[in-house]
């Protein structure tokens, strides 16, 4: 269960959602209860029949900021920036003034130390370091660099997704790349399985009696980097930033403390729950770098079901969900998915593990 090859399965191209459902509560559900390993078909809309009156729901509230910028070198070349650590710039901003990050780029030449990316006549961007593929920029601008951001930046969708800038599509990627609830700036990634939910929907759980508390984890572009080693126990996951208010521990708390069921609503939430909790279960407010690795092995001490998308083949996601359930049971509900039609990845369909 060790090995990288055990974490692959067979996924046909025409599996792999290009958009979201029209309704975002339309999608697919594969209900998957632990115990039986009973494995039933719902519709997302359904998840109000499936969870129970008392279950708390956590929710990842991070929002995708427009990451993806195109500038030119000074020699006229085009290079795309995509800034991968916004909550790193933000703390430059407010210590220096200056907007200053991690970011990838891509142009036919790596820039060096030095060199300036030119955005408009007044942004511009100097890459301050070079290490392993990375580039830390310094961006001009100050504060007008956040706001540069929000109009001329485009949403950093995942590879598997395929648009032209001028489609109907990328239009609406703006919005449907966003859960109703994203709050916070941050995160060049969405909490996928938060796509889902709409407004009613949730608004039906209410009156279901099930909670929600809300955290921040902001999703990096770590999530979509492959593991490069054959034993997963080698990997080393990358850290995101996280936030967890006083509130929102204490409701997570009450549940444990009283018997119910703390529902995680994507994998970043599962790992911000667990990267905080004690042997109880049990978290303790704050903000910081989750880094937690969660792979076949682990043992859950906060999260009593979860809610996920379908994964990549050999990805961590899938390492997480299968040391939640089981490997094998895990890649059987994979192929039984793949052969009921079921839509994978961001914008595809998702699980209750329970």
């Amino acid at each position: 269960m060790y090995l990288l090859s055990d974490y692959d399965f067979q996924l046909p191209e025409d599996r792999i959602a290009q958009k979201p459902c029209d309704n975002r509560s339309d999608a697919g559900l594969m209900r998957i209860q632990k115990n039986s390993a009973a494995i039933s078909h719902h519709r997302f809309s359904h998840l109000p029949d499936l969870l129970q009156a008392g279950d708390l729901l956590v929710v990842n509230n991070t929002k995708v900021i427009p990451a993806r910028l195109f500038g030119k070198k000074s020699t006229g070349g085009r290079v795309e920036v995509l800034i991968i650590d916004y909550a790193a710039g933000l703390t430059s901003l407010e210590n220096t003034g200056s907007f200053q990050c991690q970011c990838l780029v891509r142009a036919s030449k790596m820039p060096k130390k030095g060199s300036v990316i030119h955005f408009t006549d007044q942004i511009t961007g100097q890459v301050r370091a070079v290490t392993g593929g990375i580039c830390e920029i310094c961006f001009s601008g100050g504060k007008d660099f956040i706001n540069y951001i929000k109009t001329a930046g485009h949403l950093p969708l995942p590879p598997y997704i395929k648009r032209s800038p001028d489609t109907d599509l990328s239009a609406m990627d703006k919005e449907s790349y966003q859960t109703v609830y994203a709050e916070n700036d941050g995160a060049v990634a969405a909490p996928t399985a938060g796509l889902h939910f709409t407004r009613p929907l949730m608004a039906q759980l209410v009156k279901k009696g099930i909670d929600t508390a809300h955290i921040t984890l902001h999703v990096g572009y770590g999530t979509f980097v492959s593991v490069r080693v054959e034993d997963i126990r080698e990997h080393r996951i990358h850290s995101e930033y996280f936030c967890v208010s006083p509130a929102a521990a204490q409701k997570i708390n009450k549940a444990k403390d009283q018997k119910k069921r703390v529902v995680a609503v994507g994998t970043t939430s599962v790992r911000t729950l667990e990267f905080l909790s004690d042997d109880k279960g049990r978290i303790t407010p704050g903000t910081g770098m989750c880094d937690l690795y969660i792979y076949p092995g682990y043992r859950y001490r906060c999260v009593d079901a979860m809610i996920t998308n379908f994964h990549l083949p050999k990805s961590t996601l899938l390492m997480l969900v299968a040391a939640f359930y089981d490997r094998k049971k895990m890649l059987h509900a994979y192929k039984t998915a793949v052969a009921l039609g079921y839509r994978f990845f961001s914008y595809g369909d998702a699980m209750l593990i329970e």
